[in-house]
């Protein structure tokens, strides 16, 4: 599986959106910055939204899409799925 996923720094705080094959490993180098970048640098770690994808292709045009959007929409898109903005990471374990 590949997965889509958005992360917050808080309810309604900066997001960020990426991709991976690995979404509890991804999540956990992002929570633990072990990559240094945007996450990191505005805390960003708060597993807000994810959805699963059959290939590495359609994660990526989701993904590419989803980055393209007003930050409206992807408020949209987590509030559907996530109203509370629950950190959802530990669904994950």
């Amino acid at each position: 599986m590949f997965y889509v996923y958005i992360l917050a720094s808080r309810p309604n705080g900066t997001l960020y959106t990426g991709s991976t094959d690995d979404l509890l490993k991804r999540v956990v180098e992002h929570r633990e910055k072990l990559r240094g970048g945007f996450t990191a640098k505005y805390a960003v770690s708060r597993l807000v939204w994810y959805e699963a994808h059959a290939s590495r292709e359609a994660a990526f045009v989701r993904e590419r899409r989803i980055k393209e959007w007003r930050r409206e929409w992807k408020l949209d898109l987590i509030e559907r799925m996530n109203p509370a903005w629950a950190d959802l990471f530990e669904t994950l374990l």
